[in-house]
């Protein structure tokens, strides 16, 4: 399921690609969302990974938490980290995160954290995400930053810098590669 951004109103409905339903031969076993109001802008060269530009989509999250969240819930979460995959030749930057609910939020709030109370979570995300669609014959994806998980810090930069992104394509004022024009 995806939130539909090409759409009035941005429904969340079922992916496609190239006209088919997508539809994955394994569940991801964890809630897995997106920032509204973020965008990974597609002009925006990222200078730390290459070049390497986003992929028009907004920030998608990965919330490691104990309950189902369901389809279309809006949930409070905690940012603990992010990858940078690339999909395609695309930053499709991965927020792990967990519900500000959830009863072991409070014991979590880096990535370090996130070793010591899920251990392993981490590189099981990373490789869910690197092998996801390879049953459909493409390569596997790939990770900036040598495959490690980025933390917090690192993490509210991405959300607030592709926030930017997002007002500024709402307000027109996009310029290229990424940049903002000063009114």
């Amino acid at each position: 399921m995806e939130v539909a951004t090409d759409e009035c109103k941005t429904p969340i409905k079922q992916d496609t690609k190239k006209g088919k339903l997508r539809d994955y031969p394994y569940n991801i076993p964890w809630n897995y969302g997106m920032l509204p109001q973020t965008w990974e802008d597609p002009q925006h060269a990222n200078a730390a990974l290459d070049g390497v530009k986003g992929d028009n989509d907004p920030l998608d999250v990965v919330e490691i938490g104990a309950r189902a969240q369901p389809t279309g819930a809006v949930v409070a979460v905690k940012a603990l980290g992010v990858f940078a995959m690339i999909d395609d030749g695309e930053l499709d930057w991965k927020v792990i995160a967990i519900s500000a609910s959830d009863a072991r939020a409070a014991q979590v709030h880096c990535v370090a954290d996130v070793e010591k109370v899920f251990p392993g979570e981490l590189e099981r995300i990373r490789v869910w995400f690197r092998d996801y669609k390879t049953p459909d014959g493409k390569p596997q994806n790939a990770f900036g930053f040598k495959d490690v998980c980025q933390d917090v810090a690192f993490a509210r930069e991405i959300v607030q810098e592709t926030h930017g992104f997002y007002v500024a394509l709402k307000s027109g004022r996009r310029v290229n590669d990424g940049e903002l024009a000063l009114f």
